[in-house]
């Protein structure tokens, strides 16, 4: 399951996007801090294909892949400090995937600025500090600890000081760890302090609607420009919280036509999803018999041991082998039976890497 954490400065819309993603009615006033308690949702992957082999397969049950969003209090300038409420909320996001930045890139003088004039580019740089800052408290402990146990000669000790050293040196200066391009190793021995700066960042400018059919504002444009020329590992995906909400509201058979009215073919929320999707390199296969047809949620080059343990980890410890049909295949030929007699459906063994939209059926003895 991808799960993402919701960041940004107060009143730019972060509130207002979980309660549209997620219908889950958070709290979204204008005034800072509103959302004291993280708020956690579970939104639908979207996903055109898992309705078609339902349609197919005619399954009593059918169970898309989900992601899982949570929103904590809006950060200000001087968090790491305590000033606001803090940077305490941050840990309810450390084990989260990626991070999704919400960005105010409108003008509205109804709705104010925790901080005064609009100016994206300075809110990106507050944040992304402030995230620093936290992780920074987090390596110094760590750091503490490891140089005492080093001097006693303690061999993971010793082998993990120098990684430590480093992410200290970028994150006290306020830059995040993606700068630092870390080595898997390194990256890896970090691992388990679940370092936010680390993490890909979805950005999500709050745009006015008119932004969204690609007549882009100096706001959005400037964020653009500043995430292009840091290189950061990061995806700009423009929404409209105004859009979103509005969407919400609405019974699924009347979104596409409320979306075409305004000129767009997808809501916020399927291309934030499908770019959290891209940023992390995942992809999906499906399993599909007379109980249930279901999505499953693997990274790109995962094996089929890999793929089977995302149901069960028996199914990767004793796997077989794996029956696997491409979607194309499965809905041309009416399902199973039919993708067995014209040869569709071939036999993969441990080695064999899942392919986006494969059908598949594991056999495993355990």
């Amino acid at each position: 399951m991808l799960k993402l954490g919701i960041v940004g400065l107060p009143n730019v819309g972060k509130s207002t996007l979980f309660n549209a993603l997620t219908a889950a009615e958070a709290e979204a006033a204008n005034y800072p801090f509103c959302t004291v308690e993280p708020n956690v949702g579970m939104v639908e992957v979207p996903d055109e294909r898992l309705a078609r082999l339902a349609d197919v397969v005619q399954p009593k049950r059918t169970v898309p892949a989900v992601v899982q969003f949570v929103d904590i209090a809006g950060l200000v300038k001087g968090a790491a400090e305590g000033e606001g409420l803090g940077n305490r909320f941050l840990a309810n996001i450390r084990e989260t995937d990626a991070i999704v930045h919400v960005v105010r890139c409108f003008e509205d003088d109804d709705v104010t600025h925790v901080m005064g004039a609009i100016d994206p580019v300075r809110d990106r740089e507050v944040i992304e500090f402030e995230l620093a800052l936290a992780d920074l408290s987090a390596v110094e402990k760590r750091l503490d600890r490891t140089r005492r146990a080093a001097r006693t000669g303690d061999k993971e000790s010793v082998a993990e000081l120098p990684v430590l050293e480093r992410a200290y040196e970028f994150l006290k200066e306020g830059r995040g760890l993606w700068e630092a391009k870390l080595t898997a190793a390194e990256a890896e021995t970090l691992a388990p302090l679940a370092l936010l700066t680390s993490k890909p960042v979805l950005y999500a400018p709050n745009v006015s609607d008119g932004e969204l059919h690609g007549d882009e504002g100096p706001h959005l444009k400037a964020l653009r420009e500043a995430v292009r020329a840091s290189g950061e590992h990061a995806e700009v995906v423009p929404f409209s919280a105004k859009i979103e909400a509005e969407l919400a509201e609405l019974p699924a058979e009347d979104r596409t036509e409320f979306l075409s009215s305004l000129g767009l073919q997808s809501a916020g929320l399927d291309r934030l999803i499908h770019a959290g999707y891209h940023l992390l390199g995942l992809h999906t296969y499906f399993t599909a018999g007379e109980q249930e047809v279901r999505a499953w949620t693997i990274h790109q080059g995962d094996s089929a041991p890999q793929a089977a343990a995302v149901i069960h980890t028996d199914f990767e410890r004793g796997f077989i082998r794996a029956e696997t049909a491409s979607y194309a295949d499965f809905v041309a030929n009416a399902g199973w039976k039919g993708a067995r007699e014209k040869g569709a459906v071939r036999s993969e063994g441990k080695e064999y890497i899942v392919a986006d939209g494969d059908v598949m059926l594991f056999r495993f003895n355990v």
